[in-house]
Parts: C-alpha cells; structure tokens; sequence
C-alpha cells in the first residue's frame, strides 16, 4: 500500500469541487425531492452541515420560495408546524440528526441529504437525496458540502454558471500568498447566505490547521470584534462588503481579504489556504486532532 502525503484526500476533493456542483446542478430529480416553493421549512445539521443549512435558507427565502429556518440538530425546535424538515448530513450517522429524524418522524415529513446511502439516515426519513459521488475519504469536509449548496441552489433555480467558472480559475491559481497563508489569526465575514460560508470558513481553518478563527454576520463586525484586527491577521469577506469596511479594517493594519467571485468560490480558495497552511505546520487535514469523520455520541 502507498503512503499518502498528509492532507492528499482533502487535496484531490476540494480540487474536484466545480466537477461535483455540475453534477448536482443536473440532478432534476434530486431537486424535485426537496420541499416545493411555498412549503414552510426547517433545515437542520451539525458543524459544516449546520452552516450549509444556514445558507441554504437564506438564499430559500431571499428567494422567495417560502419560510426557511437553519438550526443544530441539537438545539432545533421544529414542532412549530413545519411542512417539512431537510436533514443534512454527509455520514448519515450524527446522533443528533438520527434522534430528531426519529422523533417526528410520521408528524413531520423529513427529506435526508445524505453522502453515504448505506447509512442508517436512509431508511428513517421519507425522502432520500443521496449524493455519493461527492462523499469524502478526508475527515475535513470540502466537496460534500458545497456540492450540497450547489444542489439547494440549483433547486432553486440559481444558474450555477459563473460560480462553477469562479472555481474553476481559483483551482488554477498560483499558491504564491504566502502572507495569507501565515497570518497569525483569522476572522471570516459574510452578509445574507454568504454568513453562513464565512462560519464555514472559520470552522474549516480550526479543524484542518488548530488555527486561531473567529466568523461573524459583516454588519455585526464593527459592534465589537473588530478590536481583534491588527497587522499580521486577516479580516476576509465573502461576497460583496459593506461600504467602508475595508476602510476601517485597514486602518487597524490588518489585512482585508475579499474577491468579487461567487462566494462559494471564494470557500473553494479558503479550502486550499487552509490545506497549506495545515500542511506546512506539519499537520493532516485528513485525520485532524480530537476529530472524526461522524460524530457517534455514546448512549
């Protein structure tokens, strides 16, 4: 058996990124799965999963399709006559997710977003969207998650285009920054559904690189946190930022890090600053500290 090289799962998934969201955005059938427009909804996961779910019904009910909540699996009150309940999950074993599916189940009709159709998620929920082509061997997640959003915003009837160009050409960059792959700490920001990549953002550079991150809504930055920003660390936005902004991060010395991409791209450039980073702080992204491919609590 051939050794990888720390970090070689994360690497080949987060470049196989604008592949997988062309698939899910041709995937009719999967998109006639989930909820209909109209249909009042609770979308639940845990970690990445819960940030995903955070965009997604921003961008459902920014859309109009109908109203649209995001909750932890945890901490998700859904006996508020929801016509639905989405589950995201790449395993399909979170016990978070596996005891709320198992509570409503038969009073509130339950649609799984799931990676692994062997998992025991499959066979709980009324409606199965199994996405196995972008399951991952890496215990940090990259493809599966956004794949999962290009999904939900393909289904909305977002034309996934230009993100899936963005991509493309953020894969072909140079990895030359080295002042953005060594600053000393970061915090990830973002408006609409783009907060919930900017909670991502954070969440991958901890699990991958145990690097100091923080996330906050764009607009909330200034009530506070941005006492942290100073020369050596990073403030990075994703998608359009608010006026001035820049300005004021600036003037603390810190740097301020923003792309006019689609902001899902932009998640595809954090991913491989993340992996480099990881990597050469002698670290594996693929089996990182404390940290497993599916949380199975002990009953």
């Amino acid at each position: 058996m051939t050794d990888l090289l720390p970090g070689a799962h994360m690497r080949e998934e987060l470049l196989s990124q604008p592949e997988m969201w062309a698939i899910a955005a041709d995937l009719r059938d999967a998109h006639a799965q989930l909820p209909a427009a109209g249909a009042r909804i609770a979308v639940v996961g845990c970690g990445t999963s819960w940030f995903m779910a955070q965009s997604y019904a921003a961008l459902r009910e920014t859309a109009g399709h109908g109203e649209t909540d995001a909750f932890a699996a945890s901490e998700a009150f859904v006996d508020r006559g929801y016509d639905a309940v989405v589950a995201l999950t790449r395993s399909g074993t979170t016990t978070e997710v596996l005891e709320l599916v198992d509570r409503i189940k038969g009073r509130i009709p339950t649609v799984g977003v799931i990676g692994d159709p062997e998992s025991p998620l499959v066979s709980l929920v009324d409606e199965a969207v199994l996405l196995p082509f972008a399951d991952e061997k890496s215990v940090v997640q990259t493809r599966f998650a956004t794949t999962a959003l290009a999904l939900f915003r393909a289904s909305l009837g977002e034309d996934l285009t230009g993100a899936i160009a963005d991509a493309t050409a953020v894969l072909s960059e140079a990895d030359d920054d080295e002042a953005l792959r060594e600053a000393e700490q970061y915090t990830f920001l973002g408006r609409g559904w783009a907060t919930g990549l900017a909670h991502e953002a954070a969440l991958k550079m901890r699990e991958s690189s145990q690097s100091w991150t923080e996330s906050y809504p764009s607009m909330d930055y200034r009530h506070g946190p941005i006492a942290i920003a100073a020369p050596g660390r990073v403030t990075w936005h994703f998608g359009e930022a608010p006026e001035g902004l820049a300005a004021q991060v600036e003037a603390t010395g810190a740097r301020f890090e923003q792309r006019s991409i689609d902001p899902m791209a932009d998640l595809v450039r954090l991913h491989r600053v993340a992996l480099d980073r990881a990597v050469a702080r002698g670290l594996d992204p693929d089996q990182p500290r404390n940290l497993s491919r599916s949380v199975i609590l002990d009953a």
